[in-house]
């Protein structure tokens, strides 16, 4: 029999076994690292079969081609141009394709392996449950990050070495933290809204409502309390920071325009009250700590869930 992933081996029948002279050898298991290393070799294989990863792709694709040929326009945004300007408007851009593409990329990875017995399997080898959880989150940060450094490290070095760009570098940075913050948040709520639903088709829906309630619905929910109440600036704030995607467009705004003219009288409440430093911390620790925090229970669900439904 096997032992436990704590154990210090796995006993192998060789196949002069089978030729009536029984013999074990003591092979060593894997360590966790290692084991965690094969479920994200394991996820990240699935992933590139998938038409999620397609679709992933092709917004990355048309955002950022998009973009490039707005921003090499002789127009300006904030007093940005060229290179400086795609990089700013692409960091506004992520904020609503970011979202969406990461509750794609996860709303259905642990309701799909549940229903259709892969959990099953991999439990019945001797690893642990949040060995297979960890690798999955490995695989999917590296999938949906790693084409958006591709391309905001491409633009910083043509800019660099083409343009002589020096200022792009700090704004390449805050996209980066901004977009990790945020890929961060939307991959702890898919692998929550996964871990929940009891079927791929709530898993779906729920992650849809997930994104318009982001993305959509509190920004006309947070509109309809502005008119019908004159709301002070600082319950605003709070109502609108309490929403990753805010939070992740207040960074990124604050990252340019420190006095945050462009959000009116909010804005100049933030800038004196808060300062654009304090803003910035906040606007990326929020959606960090809403990843972490989903995370951290949809790692205790699948640890103490069943791995078939």
């Amino acid at each position: 029999m096997m032992e436990s992933p704590t154990g210090a081996t796995w006993p192998c029948h060789p196949p002069c076994a089978l030729a009536g002279k029984p013999q074990e050898l003591a092979m060593p298991l894997p360590s966790r690292p290692q084991r965690i290393l094969a479920f994200a070799r394991l996820e990240l294989t699935d992933s590139l079969r998938s038409r999620w990863l397609q679709f992933a792709a092709i917004v990355y694709l048309l955002v950022f081609g998009a973009f490039v040929w707005l921003g090499l326009r002789e127009s300006s945004v904030l007093g940005f141009t060229g290179l400086s300007r795609v990089v700013l408007n692409v960091a506004n851009a992520t904020v609503i394709a970011v979202p969406l593409v990461a509750l794609v990329a996860t709303c259905q990875a642990i309701a799909k392996a549940r229903t259709s017995g892969h959990l099953e399997l991999l439990f019945s080898l001797p690893t642990q449950r949040t060995d297979w959880f960890l690798g999955l989150l490995a695989a999917r940060l590296l999938v949906l990050l790693g084409p958006l450094v591709a391309l905001l490290v491409t633009t910083e070095v043509v800019g660099l070495f083409e343009m002589s760009d020096t200022s792009l570098l700090p704004m390449v940075v805050h996209a980066l933290l901004v977009s990790t913050s945020l890929v961060l948040a939307y991959v702890g709520l898919g692998l929550l809204v996964s871990a929940v639903a009891q079927s791929l088709e709530r898993a779906v829906v729920l992650a849809l409502l997930v994104w318009l309630a982001s993305a959509a619905l509190h920004d006309f929910a947070l509109i309809g309390v502005l008119l019908q109440w004159h709301v002070p600036a600082p319950v605003v704030f709070a109502l609108a920071a309490l929403n990753p995607v805010e939070a992740a467009r207040l960074a990124v705004l604050a990252s340019v325009d420190p006095e945050l003219a462009v959000l009116g009288p909010v804005g100049f409440w933030i800038a004196n009250q808060l300062g654009p430093s304090l803003a910035y911390f906040l606007g990326l620790a929020w959606p960090a700590t809403v990843g972490i925090v989903s995370l951290a229970i949809a790692a205790r669900l699948v640890r103490t869930g069943d791995a078939v439904r």
